[in-house]
């Protein structure tokens, strides 16, 4: 069986972020805990990587995983452009439970799935998947645990559901709140004819705390809560939302 790294144990934890470290460099897949749930990464910049991180989860293309990165410099190199009320957003709720969708740079050479040009890019408040994040650069994490069933919040959950699939689990304890990050779109708010921001999955932060910050440029409040589906919301560009099928990190 893969290993499991108790990560609040100081041996423990050097042993493990090494062994992430080289998993990550070698296309291979690694649990970590995040300040939401636990997430199953890959190398962002690794299409087998990535494909694989799908395939454990049983997902196909059509639902790419998020990206977590270490800080906002990450996110400039990642997207095309941040408008200033997504720079209002970065800065009140990261790090932490917020996931924001941008139009990706054009030039970035990856395969994250079929995104329409976007990127679902979040920090996460958790110390040790930072320090991971800075050296391996940015991760593509979806929640871990096979399609259609919870998102772990523990590591037993998550090696239970994904078993050898993945190369080395770190464990942080129980997830501090369970409770997926909330998915906004911006993409309109770079050159959109009506800029507004889009939510598409309601999770950590809610509409009351983003509309403290966006004001009339976050979308209306629903008048009725919509029933869940198990598609998800749909994504600016007719498809699904970076990983809305489950809660994810």
């Amino acid at each position: 069986m893969s290993p499991v790294y108790d990560c609040r144990d100081e041996s423990q934890l050097l042993s493990g972020m090494r062994h992430a470290r080289q998993a990550i460099g070698r296309g291979e897949l690694v649990v970590l805990p995040t300040d939401t749930v636990y997430g199953i990464a890959a190398d962002a910049f690794n299409a087998r990587a990535v494909a694989g991180l799908l395939e454990a989860k049983g997902r196909g293309r059509q639902q790419p995983p998020p990206v977590l990165v270490a800080g906002v410099g990450t996110l400039r190199a990642l997207v095309a452009e941040i408008p200033p009320a997504v720079e209002d957003l970065v800065r009140e709720f990261w790090p932490g439970g917020l996931t924001i969708v941008l139009p990706a740079q054009p030039s970035l050479s990856w395969d994250l799935g079929d995104t329409h040009g976007t990127v679902a890019v979040r920090m996460p408040a958790q110390k040790l998947t930072l320090e991971l994040l800075e050296e391996t650069g940015p991760l593509a994490v979806s929640s871990a645990n096979l399609t259609g069933r919870p998102a772990a919040v523990d590591i037993d959950s998550a090696r239970d559901m994904l078993g050898d699939s993945v190369a080395a689990y770190l464990d942080a304890g129980p997830s501090e709140t369970g409770v997926a990050s909330t998915i906004v779109d911006a993409t309109t708010l770079v050159g959109g004819a009506e800029p507004q921001v889009r939510v598409l999955r309601e999770g950590a932060i809610s509409r009351e705390r983003l509309r403290e910050v966006l004001g009339d440029l976050l979308e209306p409040d629903p008048v009725d809560d919509a029933p869940a589906t198990d598609l998800g919301p749909a994504s600016p560009a007719g498809g699904t939302a970076p990983d809305a099928e489950a809660p994810g990190p």
